[in-house]
């Protein structure tokens, strides 16, 4: 067998048939070809898969092509059981205190932090597994009133107000002022929309 395979990668003189076996170096390139994906991906892996058999677990199992934002919505309070961050009701004597004194026996919830980057990781997995984004469900606006329902419900029952975090200033330098004057301004506010549009999408992505 061995001989046999000599031959297949030689000619029949012992002459080489134009076949290079690949060098060390080039081994060692493929093996690094498959990039390690980062954290964000592997979670929006995960979150994908567990999303998808939420609907498979179903009665009766609702394909991913008929999932509209109520399946988003029904998800979101599902996932409330298995939540870590404790939520205060009206009728507790701790509701509004942000460091209570003692234990009481109020449900946990998931985070409002935790669901919004969760949407905005579903979101993204839906159009890169081919879903529209018109049709997108985790786009819905339904979905927008929930989370901020959910973010005002927890900051007073916990008692820590959300704040919006200020976007920083952007740094200038004398030569980039003065490019823009020289165009006149219009590139200026032009990229500076672009930007903040774009670390927008990266912040809930």
């Amino acid at each position: 067998m061995s001989h046999d395979r000599g031959k297949a990668f030689s000619g029949g003189d012992g002459s080489s048939s134009g076949y290079s076996s690949p060098s060390p170096t080039d081994h060692h390139e493929q093996q690094q070809q498959p990039a390690t994906p980062s954290r964000y991906e592997s979670q929006k892996r995960r979150d994908w898969n567990t999303f998808g058999q939420y609907l498979r677990n179903q009665r009766p199992p609702v394909p991913l092509s008929q999932c509209n934002y109520s399946h988003v919505l029904e998800f979101l309070r599902y996932l409330d059981q298995f939540g870590k961050t404790k939520v205060h009701l009206q009728g507790c004597m701790f509701y509004g205190q942000p460091e209570p004194p003692a234990p009481c026996t109020c449900p946990l919830r998931q985070a409002w932090g935790s669901l919004d980057a969760l949407i905005g990781r579903l979101r993204a997995a839906y159009e890169e597994n081919g879903g529209a984004p018109e049709s997108n469900p985790f786009a819905s606006g339904a979905i927008r009133v929930y989370l901020r329902e959910v973010r005002e419900c927890q900051a007073k029952a916990r008692g820590i107000p959300y704040k919006k975090k200020k976007k920083k200033p952007t740094a200038t330098t004398p030569t980039s002022s003065s490019s823009s004057s020289g165009r006149g301004g219009g590139g200026g506010p032009g990229n500076s929309d672009r930007d903040s549009s774009t670390s927008s999408i990266m912040h809930f992505s």
